[in-house]
């Protein structure tokens, strides 16, 4: 059992209770992972900074030299995750005021990324170069992906009994821990249960694929060991032989979701298919397609007024 807290112990042994506390058991691995490379930063940033003495001006030095070496949003999440163990140590009279409150994020400028998206035709095009022979490949999982939306590690949790092809839906209620050793795990959020309504053409190629398979063995995962690399590098030939832009597996997942956008699917709807956990991660994730959609509203608001006499 941990001792209690004092308000005279350092910033990083507190933070480090905290985790041990409060997160560990609580959230999924992969986000307790970002919680321990932020102790690291701690430790690295105010070694010796003890709780009594984080004031506004001392929580801001720490963000402001995190900062220096990170982008806007990376910094964001930094504050997010430390800000959470600053509150309870407010809480407990540890530390006598939110030092948190009106922190300003700064950050380095963000380097241009790569196109994380397809549009139509080029998915048209590199799901038409797919060889998609009678056993199960990585072409098919490429393919599956493109036309769902699924994450990665959900896609590889996939086993025949989650297709319900009478009513052309695909559940999502699992992912498959990739990362460290296999096996099946919990869903990124309770969000990310769903049901995924498929098309019909997808429904008869998968009920053909699948019917003598296992029923409750994940049907692409053939050996314990999985990288995304591997389909990663797949797709990789691909979009070079094709001449159009390289993007990953996750770049399957967002053209799927910027195709729907275009087509004029709403924001909530492509956010439950998604498995987001609120509307405001969508918009937030497209927001460029969502900006570019709405100068066309204009446009169409524009003209329709203009025949008004």
């Amino acid at each position: 059992m941990l001792s209690e807290s004092k308000s005279t112990d350092l910033l990083k042994d507190y933070y480090h209770d905290w985790v041990i506390v409060y997160k560990e058991g609580a959230i999924r691995d992969v986000t307790l992972s970002k919680y321990h490379m932020c102790e690291k930063w701690i430790e690295n940033l105010a070694p010796d900074l003890r709780l009594c003495d984080v004031t506004r001006k001392a929580y801001q030095n720490i963000i402001n030299e995190y900062a220096k070496e990170h982008e806007r949003q990376t910094v964001m999440d930094f504050h997010h995750q430390l800000k959470g163990a600053i509150l309870d140590a407010v809480d407990e009279g540890l530390i006598p005021h939110d030092p948190t409150r009106k922190v300003i994020i700064k950050g380095k400028t963000p380097v241009d990324k790569k196109q994380k998206y397809l549009n139509q035709f080029q998915l048209q095009t590199l799901l038409q170069s797919l060889k998609l022979e009678e056993t199960i490949n990585w072409d098919w999982f490429i393919l599956l992906v493109a036309k769902t939306g699924m994450r990665f590690s959900e896609a590889l949790a996939i086993t025949p009994k989650d297709f319900d092809f009478a009513h052309q839906t695909v559940s999502i209620n699992k992912t498959w821990n990739y990362k460290d050793g296999g096996g099946f795990a919990a869903t990124k959020n309770r969000s990310s249960v769903r049901k995924i309504q498929i098309d019909w053409q997808l429904v008869m190629q998968f009920a053909t694929l699948v019917k003598d398979l296992p029923v409750d063995k994940p049907i692409f995962v053939t050996k314990d060991k999985v990288y995304n690399s591997t389909v990663n590098d797949i797709l990789e030939r691909y979009c070079k032989k094709l001449d159009i832009p390289i993007i990953s597996v996750h770049g399957l997942r967002h053209t799927h979701a910027s195709i729907l956008l275009f087509a004029g699917v709403s924001i909530a709807s492509v956010a439950r298919r998604l498995g987001h956990a609120s509307m405001t991660t969508t918009q937030k994730t497209y927001l460029h397609i969502i900006q570019e959609l709405e100068n066309q509203d204009i446009d169409l608001v524009m003209r329709s007024l203009s025949n008004l006499t």
